[in-house]
């Protein structure tokens, strides 16, 4: 059995438009000869790949298994495409970067920056998302580098992805204005002297990050709110209505002045890293602005203490 990768990939264009005619439009073929392409990959692959029906298409097992495969054929596509750039002489060449919030903020500006600098040629096309999200489009071929994190360690869903670390950052505690007391900076020496406080929490993995140190100290935090826009969160920490933990990008890439930031160990670390396929890193491009990125950590602001 020989499989055409073009029709694979025409197969993967129809299942991400959720139809025959969606995927033509978007191809820019007629319905008729993306119906024939598919026919002829189902009769190669010895069975139905899609379910038609009045609501669109459903890939079959066997579809789903050979979708896997064209994710994988589209990443090495696009770096075949940016590898024969190169050795043509060509200075340029094309990075899909996914980056989450915080580091979009942060991070991301001063590497994208001095890449443009030295590499004026260089296109970056930037994607904000989670870290599951982002490591997901990277393994599906939708981008080239993906930069997250994981707490205390690399993240989890890496996978057969390459993980190259960047930095790690504290993640503090932060406060509501108020007059000294026993969550004051000075005295503060135990998470649990914060039992009784409502939290606020951050995005999935920040608010199972906070869970989980909470109940090592003792005791189970009481979430009131939660957000994973850092300047929410700051803003309702600002009008007393919680106290939450924010890793230092965050509070880098914006500090509401009332607000008080307290370290402490027991929060632990972010690690944060770029997530690639493997032999990426062979495309001048992508190998550029991973320089630059890896940089960028090197050179990250630590926000004020008070």
């Amino acid at each position: 059995m020989a499989i055409d990768p073009r029709r694979l990939l025409l197969l993967r264009d129809v299942a991400r438009a959720g139809s025959i005619s969606a995927a033509a439009r978007a191809v820019g073929w007629t319905q008729p000869a993306v119906s024939q392409h598919l026919a002829r990959l189902e009769r190669d692959a010895g069975g139905p790949l899609l379910l038609r029906g009045p609501a669109g298409v459903t890939p079959t097992e066997a579809g789903r298994a050979l979708l896997r495969r064209a994710d994988v054929v589209a990443a090495e596509l696009h770096a075949a495409e940016e590898e024969l750039a190169a050795l043509h002489g060509l200075r340029g060449g094309r990075v899909r970067l996914v980056a989450f919030p915080s580091a979009a903020a942060t991070l991301v500006p001063r590497a994208l920056g001095a890449l443009a600098a030295a590499h004026p040629d260089v296109e970056v096309g930037l994607e904000q998302a989670e870290p599951p999200e982002a490591l997901a489009a990277v393994a599906a071929g939708d981008a080239d580098l993906a930069l997250v994190f994981g707490y205390d360690g690399p993240p989890a869903g890496l996978g057969a992805l390459a993980w190259r670390p960047v930095l790690e950052e504290p993640v503090h505690l932060v406060l509501p204005p108020g007059p000294p007391g026993p969550a004051e900076a000075a005295d503060l020496a135990d998470l649990a002297e914060l039992a009784d406080e409502d939290w606020i929490g951050g995005c999935v993995r920040c608010r199972t990050h906070l869970v989980e140190r909470c109940e090592a100290a003792g005791f189970t935090p009481t979430v009131r709110h939660s957000s994973d826009d850092y300047v929410v969160v700051q803003n309702l920490v600002a009008r007393g209505l919680g106290v939450t933990v924010l890793p230092a990008s965050a509070l880098a890439a914006y500090r509401h002045p009332a607000v008080r930031v307290v370290p402490l160990a027991a929060l632990g670390r972010r690690h944060v890293g770029v997530a690639h396929r493997p032999g990426a890193d062979a495309v001048p491009a992508f190998a550029a602005l991973v320089a630059e990125v890896m940089a960028a950590g090197r050179e990250q602001p630590r926000p004020a203490l008070r």
